[in-house]
């Protein structure tokens, strides 16, 4: 194969430099004949010198080809001529040489048809490589498509695997985040655990002080009624001596003196009836503190807030804010 292309490319710069050396078309076609015939071995026909030339129409090679093949014949035949030969022998000479060039010339035709069978051979062989040569390269580029296809689903499930790691780290940044804010809950809460805590333990201590206030003056005015009855009946002993209208006036003042101990026995048991509901809030007010320490302690064993966990402690605000009303009303 390697060898016919060079034929080729060689015959195709002798046809170049030909044109360049015979600008006539005729000239051009006889050299061509020559060129094909005597170097190449291949016996030129108005076709393939067409084809080679490409100059003027299909008769001009024809016509040139008739006189390339006449003038060879006429060149074939050897004529011998001396004076001193008979024309018999001469004749008969120069038909000898003529069949010694025509052999000669059908041995090179044998060896040149012996050539080109292996020329022949060889491009056949060739193809057969070409064709080998284009099904490995088939199965190679089969092999190489396949590696491709693998490398481009590879590729696609490293962008989706990276994909994937990126929703991670978002996710894990979220959550980090969240669970920042979480935790920043979680202190704000327990500050306002601890300002809650304080708020009752005061609130709580200002009750209890109240109600030791309220039980002092409870006393006091037992003490001053008692004092005073004693007082009022010393008075209505020695009244009594004296003139029925003083004993009057002492038995009217001394009922008076009766419902006002009776007006502070009734606002003792007020005073008492009082101290035990602010007795039951404080219970009350324990009890969610008590809840609320342990809301406190879920929140610090999980990262997520509960739907559950603010409603106790709008609870307890409200029972400390219903606290602080009856203190008030207490303190009133």
């Amino acid at each position: 194969m390697p060898d016919v292309l060079s034929d080729e490319t060689r015959l195709a710069a002798d046809i170049e430099r030909l044109k360049v050396e015979f600008p006539k078309t005729r000239e051009l076609y006889r050299e061509v004949c020559a060129l094909l015939f005597f170097r190449f071995g291949v016996a030129p026909t108005a076709n393939r010198l067409y084809n080679l030339v490409r100059r003027g129409t299909m008769s001009t090679p024809a016509s040139v080809l008739s006189e390339f093949w006449a003038e060879l014949r006429e060149n074939s035949r050897v004529r011998i001529e001396h004076p001193d030969l008979p024309t018999d022998l001469s004749e008969a000479a120069g038909e000898l040489i003529g069949t010694l060039w025509t052999r000669a010339a059908t041995s090179a035709q044998a060896e040149l048809t012996s050539l080109r069978d292996e020329v022949e051979a060889s491009r056949a062989e060739a193809e057969q490589k070409v064709v080998a040569a284009r099904e490995e390269l088939g199965r190679t580029e089969t092999a190489l498509e396949q590696r491709t296809a693998a490398l481009l689903a590879a590729q696609v499930e490293i962008r989706e695997l990276e994909r994937q790691q990126a929703e991670e780290a978002a996710t894990r940044k979220a959550l980090e985040a969240q669970i920042k804010r979480l935790s920043e809950e979680a202190v704000a809460r327990e500050r306002e655990r601890e300002k809650v805590r304080d708020t009752f333990s005061r609130d709580l201590e200002k009750l209890r002080e109240t109600a030791s206030r309220a039980e002092e003056r409870v006393r006091a005015s037992e003490k001053r009624a008692l004092l005073e009855i004693d007082r009022e009946r010393s008075v209505t002993a020695k009244a009594q001596k004296e003139l029925a209208e003083v004993a009057k006036r002492a038995d009217k003042r001394e009922a008076e003196h009766r419902r006002t101990v009776d007006a502070l026995q009734a606002q003792q048991g007020d005073t008492r009836h009082q101290t035990g509901v602010l007795q039951g809030k404080l219970a009350a007010l324990e009890a969610a503190h008590k809840s609320l320490q342990e809301q406190l302690k879920s929140l610090r064993g999980t990262t997520r807030p509960t739907a559950e966990s603010s409603p106790p402690i709008r609870r307890a605000a409200r029972k400390a804010a219903v606290g602080k009303t009856a203190r008030a009303k207490a303190r009133t």
